[in-house]
């Protein structure tokens, strides 16, 4: 393989990382609220709003349930107000944090219902507040689910990033789509592929360890 194409797949990893690095910051910072007021918005709990939770609920479900690439397209005249343009790295940020987003939300709601009731009460006796509630007893609990979560999330991104490629979002997947497809070099998309199953395969590992680590730390407290 040439110095030439050695430096464009070194590049396009770069921007692989840019994109899901960003995009998955966008995502928990919108989805991680989301999941917790989701999981304690029904009637009779912390943040009671039944409205507002179905209302929510319809949304991030339309949203989860779009095929990402139908999601790119469909969000155009977005992305191109908010990046002022529809191609790039910068310009595949905005649907891959929208695709993020609702799915966090929903690993983050999955996570924070699993917390045992009995503390929620206990914290209540106690007097506290339900922001001190979930700020507190909730998300410390949950927090090995939200990371494994959030480990699961950053897999998707990385295939969703190689997606984005196919409509001019850059990164690996746009390398192997103009150089491992279109210019028949089968060595461009063996070495893209590879790429991208050490990237989900060091983002798994790291995140499962990091979520044992928190679940043996809340076991000590």
């Amino acid at each position: 393989m040439s110095p030439e194409l050695i430096r464009l797949i070194v590049e396009a990893t770069r921007d692989t990382l840019y994109m899901v690095a960003i995009s998955g910051l966008i995502g928990a910072a919108a989805g991680i609220p989301l999941g917790v007021f989701l999981a304690n918005s029904k009637r009779g709990e912390l943040f009671a709003a039944p409205w507002l939770n179905a209302v929510l609920g319809v949304i991030v479900n339309a949203t989860r349930s779009t095929p990402f690439i139908i999601l790119v397209v469909a969000i155009v005249p977005l992305t191109r107000a908010i990046a002022g343009t529809s191609i790039g790295t910068t310009a595949a940020i905005v649907p891959l944090s929208i695709a993020a987003a609702p799915f966090i939300a929903r690993i983050v709601e999955g996570a924070v219902r699993e917390v045992d009731h009995g503390l929620i009460e206990a914290a209540r006796a106690m007097g506290a507040t339900p922001l001190q509630i979930v700020t507190r007893v909730l998300v410390p609990e949950a927090l090995p689910g939200i990371v494994l979560g959030l480990t699961l999330a950053l897999v998707s991104l990385l295939s969703y990033s190689a997606m984005v490629g196919a409509v001019g979002g850059g990164g690996l997947g746009d390398l192997g789509i103009r150089y491992g497809y279109q210019r028949f070099m089968p060595e461009v998309m063996a070495v893209v592929v590879l790429v991208l199953v050490l990237l989900v395969q060091a983002t798994q590992t790291a995140g499962e360890r990091l979520a044992i680590h928190l679940n043996k730390r809340i076991r000590r407290q």
